[in-house]
């Protein structure tokens, strides 16, 4: 493509043909070779005629000058121009996106303040002493100055060349000759660590990224498939090595080779290998017996009782009122259904645990195949999701960054990637600040071993944090790193005012030059207004190309290019170590930072960008072309790392035997800044550690949208390594049996739809991908290092020991360029990205649909409960906003019950019991019809002076005793597996009722309607009211703002209220009072209202703030409803009006 060839050179080597022409050189050729990149790679040569004919073509600006090497003009060393251009790449944004160029803007500074990290784009180097030379003098890893003479004259890269070749080697500061004139070796002397590649390295960029799509006969997709492609031999059979440790698979089949590299010598065998003992990374515990066994006893007994019940209520009516038997039994029986689907998926919790001890053994500890113990770990790809930074504060999304570039995973296997969905400079900046921050607080953390590594969160413990610091100088540091912080945050803070006073500025500076302009036209004319968009204007001075905060064309939320800015560039292979010197004393720390990209993908009018969803899509794209992990994890902005482990703790499901058929591993969410009575259930602990330890048991958890590992594989639509064929389910008498593959299973890696025969051809691939084929190239090298080890006969599919420990590619402009193509609005056009590949659209719970997909496929998930939480977020604590997001999640199950996304449209690879918890995710909003109904029988009872029964007989009461007594030991059962609090699941049935009387009708009726009409219904706040305590933590859970969400539970408990006075009534004037029917209208009613408390707590905001007058009114307003009743409809038997009471 053409953005290709816009960065086909670095700018070290252009720097190296422009000497040719420079006094006391030999003269070149006199022929000089001009070339185009063309859209397929080729490089097509022209002549000097040739090239003259086509000055004023439009691809003139992709020329490249090729000036041939001479003695004078020697091409810099592969591994040193690359990183020169890796530098020239993290100081520059590129942009571009549907019928635009791809640009990349060299920035001068990210953000206002002054930037050192060697890693942080912006970041400042001394320029070269030479006069007229503007070039930046050589860096070091720690972003030291590379001075080759003691005298510490500052000189560029090309200046030193030039003095060893043309001066004898004389340094023009002190005019003395250099001591080491080999760039190479001066190089070296500073620590900086050479890579070397294989034989050939200097070749094109995909020979370099293991480029297995270059087969023009057969798709590797399909040579994969058929064995005749060996992958391991093919990737790391080679007479080079790729670094110190790397393990390559020799012709005679040993894991390595003898010192003398000939392969001769005592290299490892595989047997030796697989006769090692064996350790699992994890183990699988059973929920004990004398607990198990008694809790299905119970499920078992009640499903029992509840048949008998509903049968004994069916064949006994109420004849007195048959309309009200008659609503009670059919809201029986749906109850009974869906605790029928809620349970059953609870019988086989189970719980696990890892060892990451066995982790760092495996993949971190010298072997003879990995002798220097580097990191056999496949990369990790973390993303983080923003959209609006006025509801997502910047300091949020700057605290979850930190604590990712601050966890315990290998440096140089992480790469973080943030998606900003709104194009905000806000949160640009936020992340630059961040960013430079990293460069104080990592290195912190990791001396002093901090958790968590949120500065904000940490920082605001209220226990020791002195406690178990062993370090003498932890006070000293902790003190300096919170005043940095304390800075930091005022930055983040003020940030707004900032950009809005620089914009106005620039803009004011731009209206000038423009009167100006126009002056000097126009002498004599009347001058007209001079109108220029109010741009917003980076630190840089020069325009943002995202979304302006005054709007205009191409600078608006849903119309802006796309934007890819490395803030932290990929780091060193190899550990590096701070100094003593300067902020803190960080000697054998390592100070490399994680690779960090703000992406904001491309958005224009007339496409549908899928929201999250599509952000998460084009995440998955960028970082396969940039980074490539094989493995991605996803967080919320609001969610941060607890526990700095917790991705290792991930990774052992993933690398243990078997763990090639996981799709992802999911951890529980856990929330900050929820009051000490959880009044909503916002910890929502029935779910996270019942329901979701019991799918555990089957085929996995439920994807619940952050805080989730997955495989990169997994996303990309392929089946499971070793899809056996199943004929198990319901269907299966009416399904065809498929035939037997001749295929073996071992070489099925990369399959889609279960078709042995289907060829991925290269026809085929784009049609699913699309037409990049950087990413197409990707996905069987992030296939291969997502697999386990094989280090045991019974690991299948498995990778050879230390072949991950490849150095890093180092990132170039072409790859960024690609990247910056493939976030483009109109990329997905045609392709099967959000049916099939990535997160699925079409539903407002995209993570539910997509875990779907991905089960529905044979893969299986795991959840993973860690002893310190793995992540925390916040919940909202409001009432309103709570009912808002409980919405939103019925919404989404309500548009899954009516696509082709029901568990009853599964594939036979789901198990029965998993698609029986599917078709719960779908069905549960709709039990709110029945819940509502059976809310207003009580108070219809007390109305009418009615039962649901003829009588309180004993054979009723001993069912529902038995159902009530069943119901509360399972419950207690269930605490007792899962560890949650009495406290919580009474919370969670409270909130259960509040929620189905509000947000789960809501949501009923707007997928109806879409469904039925076509059109969504959104249910938005009214109005709002602000709570005045600021020092308030809690403060926001008081703040009542009235929705439409609360008038069904207000109209329960109100229309309750009234029938209890008024059963009351009845009953007390009666002649013969009927006290068994208002004593069993009086309980249910109140079964409802202890159920709504919570709500009707919070429409009374603050304790105290309440009126009494309010509680007077309505007592008084109750009572006399009741009197009027009575009079109305006196009692039967009874002649007056009022029965035997009488007005004084």
């Amino acid at each position: 493509m053409a953005s290709h060839s816009q960065f086909g050179k670095s700018r070290s080597n252009l720097s190296n043909m422009s000497d040719a022409n420079e006094p006391g050189r030999p003269s070149v050729p006199s022929k000089v070779k001009f070339s185009r990149r063309t859209n397929s790679g080729r490089y097509v040569s022209y002549s000097r005629d040739d090239l003259d004919s086509e000055l004023s073509a439009a691809d003139y600006a992709n020329y490249t000058v090729h000036i041939p090497p001479t003695p004078d003009n020697q091409i810099m060393d592969p591994s040193i121009s690359q990183k020169v251009e890796e530098q020239y790449v993290s100081n520059s944004m590129f942009t571009g996106g549907f019928n635009s160029a791809t640009k990349a803007h060299l920035m001068d500074k990210v953000i206002e303040t002054e930037t050192t990290h060697p890693q942080m784009a912006g970041s400042k180097g001394s320029s070269c002493a030479i006069p007229g030379c503007d070039a930046k003098v050589m860096s070091d890893g720690r972003g030291q100055d590379l001075l080759p003479c003691e005298c510490d004259f500052k000189i560029c890269r090309d200046c030193f060349v030039d003095a060893v070749k043309t001066n004898c080697g004389i340094c023009p500061g002190c005019k003395e000759q250099y001591k080491n004139t080999e760039l190479t070796d001066l190089v070296d002397d500073y620590g900086q660590q050479r890579l070397p590649g294989p034989e050939g390295s200097s070749g094109a960029k995909m020979e370099r990224r293991l480029s297995l799509m270059k087969s023009t006969s057969k798709s590797v997709l399909m040579r994969s498939q058929t064995g005749d492609f060996d992958q391991n031999r093919w990737l790391f059979e080679t007479s080079g090595t790729y670094g110190y440790g790397n393990a390559f698979w020799t012709k005679d089949g040993n894991l390595g080779s003898s010192k003398d590299g000939d392969g001769d010598g005592e290299g490892v065998e595989m047997q030796d290998f697989m006769n090692k003992p064996w350790r699992p990374l994890t183990r699988k515990l059973k929920i004990p017996a004398a607990i198990i066994s008694p809790y299905r006893l119970l499920i078992f007994i009640r499903v029992v009782v509840l048949a008998l019940f509903l049968t004994w209520r069916i064949n006994h009516q109420n004849e007195d009122a048959i309309w009200l038997w008659g609503m009670s039994v059919v809201c029986e029986l749906w109850f009974a259904f869906s605790w029928l689907l809620d349970q059953l998926p609870k019988l086989c919790p189970i719980n696990r645990a890892t060892d990451l001890q066995v982790l760092k053994e495996k993949f971190e500890t010298p072997t003879p195949s990995n002798p220097t113990g580097k990191s056999d770990l496949p990369g990790l790809d973390v993303f983080v999701s923003t959209a609006d930074p006025e509801k997502e504060p910047p300091l949020v999304t700057a605290n979850t960054i930190l604590s990712i570039l601050a966890a315990e995973y290998p440096v140089e296997k992480l790469s973080c990637y943030v998606s900003d969905d709104g194009g905000a400079l806000l949160t640009f900046e936020a992340m630059a600040e961040a960013a430079s921050f990293a460069n104080i607080w990592v290195p912190f953390c990791r001396k002093h071993v901090i958790e968590p590594r949120n500065p904000e969160s940490y920082f605001s413990l209220k226990r020791d944090p002195y406690k178990n610091k062993v370090k003498s100088d932890f006070v000293k540091d902790r003190r300096r790193v919170k005043r940095e912080y304390d800075e930091f945050k005022v930055r983040i803070n003020g940030l707004p005012d900032s950009i809005r006073r620089r914009s106005d500025a620039y803009n004011a500076r731009e209206e000038i030059k423009a009167m100006k302009m126009q002056r000097q036209n126009r002498d004599d004319e009347l001058l007209e207004p001079v109108k220029i968009p109010k741009a917003t204007w980076m630190a840089d001075g020069t325009h943002w190309p995202g979304t302006w905060l005054t709007p205009g064309t191409d600078h608006s939320k849903g119309d802006h290019a796309g934007i890819i800015q490395v803030m932290l560039k990929p780091p060193s292979d190899d550990p590096l170590h701070g100094v003593s010197e300067g902020f803190l004393d960080l000697t054998d720390v390592d100070i490399r930072l994680p690779l960090l990209v703000y992406v904001s993908r491309e958005k224009r009018p007339g496409y549908d960008h899928n929201k999250k969803a599509g952000a998460m899509n084009a995440l998955v794209r960028a970082s396969a072309i940039m980074s490539n992990g094989a493995f991605i994890l996803n967080l919320d902005c609001d969610h941060y790392i607890y526990n700095s482990e917790a991705m290792r703790e991930g990774m052992c499901f993933m690398m243990d035997r078997g763990g090639d058929r996981l799709c992802y591993v999911q951890f529980p969410q856990r929330f900050e800044g929820i009051d000490p009575s959880d009044r909503y259930a916002n910890h929502n602990t029935v779910f996270f550690d019942v329901n979701m330890r019991a799918l555990d048991g089957l085929m996995g958890p439920v994807y619940v949208g952050t805080g989730c590992l997955f495989r990169r594989i997994a996303l990309y639509g392929f089946d499971p390594p070793r899809s056996k064929e199943h004929t198990s389910g319901c269907c299966s008498c009416c399904l065809p049996r498929r035939k037997k593959s001749h295929v073996s299973e071992e070489n099925r890696a990369l399959r889609m739809d279960d078709d042995d025969e289907e060829e991925m051809s290269l026809s085929l691939v784009p049609k699913k991908f699309g037409n990049s084929t950087f990413l197409i190239d990707s996905i069987p090298v992030a296939e291969f290092q997502g697999r386990p080890l094989a280090d045991h006969p019974s690991v299948k599919n498995g990778r050879p020991p230390g072949a991950l420990t490849i150095p890093r590619e180092l990132l170039d402009a072409s790859t960024v360029a690609e990247a910056i193509a493939v976030i483009s609005c109109w990329y997905e056009d045609k392709t099967e990205w959000g049916t099939r590949i990535g997160w699925i659209y079409g539903s407002v719970t995209e993570d539910v649909v997509t875990g779907y997909r991905m089960h529905n496929r044979g893969w299986k998930s795991v959840y993973c409960v860690t002893k310190r939480d793995a992540f925390r977020g916040t919940a909202p604590i409001n009432l309103t906003d709570r009912l808002h997001q409980v919405l939103r999640w019925a919404t989404g199950s309500v548009e899954i019950f009516f696509s082709r996304n029901n568990a009853l449209l599964a594939s036979p690879k789901m198990k029965f019991l998993q698609r029986i918890a599917y078709l719960n995710v779908g069905i549960y909003p709709f039990t709110s019809i029945f819940l509502i109904v059976y809310c207003f029988l009580p108070a219809l009872s007390l109305f009418s002076g009615q039962f649901i029964v003829q009588t309180l007989n004993v054979t009723f009461l001993i069912y529902l005793l038995i159902i009530s007594i069943t119901l509360v030991l399972l419950a207690l059962l269930e605490i007792k597996w899962s560890g949650i609090s009495l406290e919580e699941w009474w919370r969670n049935e409270q909130f259960w009722l509040i929620g189905g009387t509000s947000a789960h009708i809501a949501a009923v009726l707007q997928g109806l309607i879409k469904v039925v009409a076509g059109y969504e219904v959104a249910f938005t706040l009214t109005s709002k009211s602000g709570g005045d305590d600021v020092d308030d933590e809690f403060a926001e859970l008081y703040v009542v703002r009235w929705s439409s969400l609360m008038i069904p539970p207000i109209t329960i408990m109100m229309v309750n209220l009234i029938a209890i006075a008024v059963g009351f009534s009845r009953t007390i004037y009666a002649v013969i009072p009927q006290w068994s029917k208002l004593i069993g209208g009086v309980f249910f009613s109140f079964w409802v209202l202890a159920h709504l408390y919570p709500f009707a707590k919070g429409l009374m905001g603050r304790r105290g703030r309440t009126p009494t007058i309010v509680y007077v009114w309505s007592g008084l307003v109750a009572i006399t409803i009741s009197l009027l009743w009575v009079s109305i409809y006196p009692p039967a038997g009874t002649t007056g009006i009022g029965g035997s009471f009488s007005f004084p």
